[in-house]
C-alpha cells in the first residue's frame, strides 16, 4: 500500500509504468549517455563545427572531462577565431590545456588528460629553415 502511494506521488499508477507512445530518439538518447556514462575513464571526442553556436557543446564535452579534437576545416576563418577564442576561455576555467595538431585542427584537454610531446607547424619549420639558409650565405666567408 506505501509503495502505491510513493509510485501515485512520482506519477506512476502501480501497473506498468512503460508507455507505448512514448518513444525514444535514438541520436538523443546515445548523445545524452555520451554525457552521462561514467565508464572506466575519459572519452575522446571529435567534433567538427559548421557555426560558432555549436562551440557551447564542445565546451560542455570538456566540463564533463572528455578530450575533445576539433577540426575547424568546416567553418569560416572569422568563426574559427571565434571558436578558438571560446574554448581558450573555457579551457582557461577548468584549467586545461589547448594543442595545435595542424592546420585547422586542436586538440583541446581538461586538467585529467596528460599530452606528451609535441607537433611542429610546417609553415613555421619552413620559415625557420628559409631564415637558417640566409643566415649561413651571410656568415660563409
Amino acid at each position: 500500500m506505501g509503495m502505491d502511494k510513493l509510485k501515485g506521488f512520482f506519477g506512476g499508477n502501480g501497473d506498468n509504468d512503460t508507455r507505448d507512445d512514448e518513444t525514444v530518439n535514438e541520436d538523443e538518447f546515445y548523445e545524452t549517455k555520451a554525457f552521462t556514462d561514467s565508464g572506466n575513464g575519459s572519452k575522446m571526442i571529435l567534433f567538427e563545427p559548421r557555426a560558432y553556436s555549436e562551440s557551447q557543446q564542445i565546451a560542455d564535452y570538456l566540463k564533463k572531462r572528455n578530450a575533445v579534437v576539433v577540426n575547424l576545416k568546416r567553418v569560416t576563418p572569422d568563426q574559427a577565431k571565434r571558436i578558438v577564442d571560446f574554448l581558450s576561455g573555457t579551457l582557461y576555467a577548468i584549467n586545461g590545456g589547448l594543442q595545435k595538431l595542424g592546420t585547422g585542427i586542436f586538440l583541446c584537454t581538461p586538467n585529467n588528460v596528460n599530452v606528451e610531446g609535441s607537433i611542429t607547424d610546417e609553415a613555421k619549420e619552413k620559415i625557420a629553415k628559409k631564415e637558417e639558409k640566409n643566415d649561413d650565405e651571410e656568415a660563409d666567408w
